[in-house]
């Protein structure tokens, strides 16, 4: 099977091996990404950002962290703010304040964390303890303000998003929020999109991973809430399915030139979509992934050709 970086590597020089044409390459160097508005506030965000689960993780916890720093110093050189993180992802949070602080960006980032002493969509929260773990967040970040606080989760949503509030109203949140990547929660995710003011959801949603479409999305567009959208390659199971496979000559009319920018563009083609945070751990994927948020994005009838010829490609084999 193939991986994401397999794709990359195949090629010499960073235009080459990004696929990037000049015009995008001109694009990326001035940080022409599309910026989408949280309805909250009408504030505009940048649409690609950096997640910090999975491939993050595993490299924070070693001691040699010139990998991340590459990828931040690509992240806010080509325009890309929003940082999405957790206490529960290992060292990420802890690394990543240390990382962004010493190469003084902390304030150039919109920086989005979590909380959740309740455990995964079951068990009541301490009060007390998620204001400790929220108080934890800003020893690390080492800053006044906080842009986002999710309750991560979906972990006792009534305790921890007053919890969060109470940050908001004192102006030491910007926003707040509420995030699940499993399906079995979005009936309980619908629920507290209807019942509470929310300034943002975070969910799973990748081509291969559309659930997200039929009620949770439309909701988000009619309550005003902005999206976060996470595991956009579908926890690489994208990569793995397409191989070998040549990118499809129709993406050139969205102006995708490798896969990551495909299925990356697909999902910010859905007007309900704020921002999208693939993790990464190398600085090249980070360019690659910018370069999906630069250009045009599919049309109706271009989704519809990306679902297609995703529901196409072979099956994950096990074993």
């Amino acid at each position: 099977m193939v991986s994401r970086r397999d794709f990359l590597a195949t090629a010499a020089g960073i235009g080459a091996t990004l696929g990037l044409t000049p015009r995008l390459l001109d694009a990326l160097a001035q940080g022409q990404l599309i910026q989408r508005t949280i309805p909250s506030t009408g504030e505009k965000i940048p649409a690609i950002g950096l997640g910090s689960s999975a491939t993050f993780s595993s490299v924070a916890r070693s001691e040699d962290v010139t990998a991340l720093k590459a990828v931040f110093q690509a992240m806010v050189d080509r325009g890309a703010r929003v940082f999405d993180t957790a206490p529960s992802y290992g060292a990420s949070e802890e690394v990543a304040s240390r990382i962004v602080n010493d190469l003084g960006i902390a304030d150039r980032l919109f920086w989005a964390t979590k909380v959740n002493v309740a455990g995964r969509g079951g068990g009541k929260a301490d009060p007390a303890a998620a204001r400790a773990q929220i108080e934890q967040s800003f020893a690390r970040y080492r800053q006044p303000k906080i842009d986002l606080v999710q309750v991560h989760n979906m972990g006792d949503p009534p305790t921890q998003l007053a919890v969060a509030r109470e940050f908001k109203a004192a102006g030491r949140v910007r926003y707040v929020g509420i995030t699940t990547t499993s399906d079995s929660q979005y009936g309980l995710l619908v629920e507290v999109m209807r019942n509470e003011p929310l300034d943002f959801i975070g969910i799973d949603y990748a081509a291969d991973n559309r659930g997200v479409e039929e009620v949770i999305l439309p909701l988000a567009i009619e309550r005003k809430i902005a999206v976060l959208a996470y595991a956009p390659f579908g926890r690489t199971s994208l990569f793995r399915r397409a191989g070998s496979t040549p990118l499809p000559e129709f993406a050139k009319e969205f102006d995708a030139t490798t896969y990551a920018q495909f299925f990356l563009k697909f999902i910010l083609a859905h007007p309900a979509i704020t921002a999208v945070t693939p993790a990464t751990s190398q600085a090249k994927n980070m360019l690659d992934n910018v370069a999906g948020g630069v250009g045009r994005l599919p049309t109706a009838a271009q989704r519809e050709a990306i679902v297609k010829f995703v529901d196409a490609l072979p099956p994950l084999t096990r074993g």
